[in-house]
């Protein structure tokens, strides 16, 4: 089972939210319609707006752990380099792909090959 690593804003620049799923379109639709208290209800973070996806749920939780210990303004640039103008990939999922790949003298490249 492959895993999805996401983030969700409210706005261009705004609120970040990190999360990570097996199901990218039935984890945001439950995001978009508020199916859970949490931080995006909280917050109103509905728009995704970045998202990679990795060979297992394994290495995508190893990942999402690492993304929450990023400084804001690295977030903001993973954002950007990916959907410049923050639009909402929601409806756009089934025809992106941005596949996570390590550094090939990483330890974790035998995994993603």
């Amino acid at each position: 089972m492959s895993g999805v690593v996401y983030m969700m804003s409210d706005k261009p620049r705004g609120v970040i939210y990190t999360g990570v799923t097996s199901d990218l379109q039935g984890r945001v639709w439950e995001h978009r319609n508020e199916t859970q208290q949490g931080f995006t209800q909280k917050y109103k973070v509905k728009n995704l707006v970045w998202f990679e996806t990795h060979p297992n749920i394994v290495l995508a939780i190893q990942r999402e752990k690492s993304l929450k210990r990023y400084l804001r303004e690295w977030k903001i640039e993973l954002i950007e380099g990916f959907n410049p103008t923050w639009i909402d990939l929601y409806e756009s999922i089934a025809a992106l792909e941005n596949v996570y790949r390590p550094h090939p003298n990483t330890r974790q490249w035998g995994d993603y090959n």
